[in-house]
């Protein structure tokens, strides 16, 4: 048996909001995109979402990220993310989803942020989470600017690819390994490992776990990081993200209850 492994999308799943949208203000505020862009991008994010990995979709949206920074200045881009990134994506990560970050890494895990936003917002939010390795989209570079072409979109099966690229590389045994991801759009990745889990999924991400009674994560508690390190005994994945046993639809029904219940008997302080 090889190493393992636990792949994490980003997007709802370790951070309580969209991580390429949480940079549109910095972007319109330093010209870079119009109030037009923001409405575009953020309706290109939900046709994605909604498409799942039908390939008209995701090469839709990769064409449409393509040409929205096609000129856009490399070093611009990474000082904006740099000098926003404690405003806009430290306060939204989920504990829970940090808590669990940690847990695998001590049991001797890669964590391995994977995600469709683009590699220049990806790094340094795993960076913010202590995670060095993450797939994410690459866009070409000519002379400092991006060109307008994509050298790889993390999206769908694509994601699976480079995930399977990265196994054969560091040795890991995919079915000893660990996804978690909130879209029906990652059904690719949750997939190809032994382990998957759904994290605050979309209806049909659901309905697919539930269909291969693969457990699912509600993550409800973004808190800043500063908080998370000074609480930490308040907030283990164990009581704060309750796996639901999804094999039967009661299952569902138990964990709102047990919630509730834990929610009126957990101790403040």
């Amino acid at each position: 048996m090889g190493r393992s492994a636990a792949f994490f999308d980003l997007d709802k799943t370790v951070i309580a909001k969209s991580s390429a949208l949480a940079f549109g203000r910095p972007f319109y505020r330093d010209g870079l995109i119009t109030r037009r862009d923001v409405v575009k991008s953020a309706y290109a994010q939900l046709m994605f979402r909604l498409g799942g990995t039908d390939e008209q979709t995701m090469a839709r949206t990769r064409d449409y990220l393509a040409t929205l920074c096609k000129g856009w200045p490399v070093e611009q881009v990474r000082q904006i993310v740099a000098e926003t990134l404690h405003e806009l994506i430290n306060p939204y990560v989920y504990a829970e989803a940090a808590a669990l970050i940690e847990e695998h890494q001590a049991a001797g895990r890669d964590v391995v942020l994977v995600s469709a936003s683009g590699e220049e917002m990806v790094r340094p939010i795993g960076e913010l989470l202590g995670v060095t390795d993450v797939i994410a989209t690459r866009m070409a570079v000519a002379e400092g600017r991006y060109s307008g072409e994509v050298e790889f979109y993390a999206a769908g099966p694509r994601k699976v690819d480079a995930v399977g690229e990265l196994a054969l590389e560091r040795g890991y045994d995919l079915a000893d390994s660990y996804a978690y991801s909130d879209s029906y759009s990652d059904r690719p990745l949750l997939e190809c490992v032994g382990h998957p889990t759904a994290v605050n999924p979309d209806r049909a991400l659901r309905r697919l776990a539930v269909e291969n009674s693969w457990p699912v994560l509600e993550f409800r508690h973004p808190v800043p990081l500063g908080r998370r390190l000074r609480e930490r005994p308040a907030v283990p994945v164990a009581a704060a993200a309750l796996g639901v046993g999804v094999g039967v639809a009661i299952g569902i029904a138990w964990y709102g209850r047990h919630r509730r219940t834990r929610a009126a008997s957990t101790p403040t302080g």
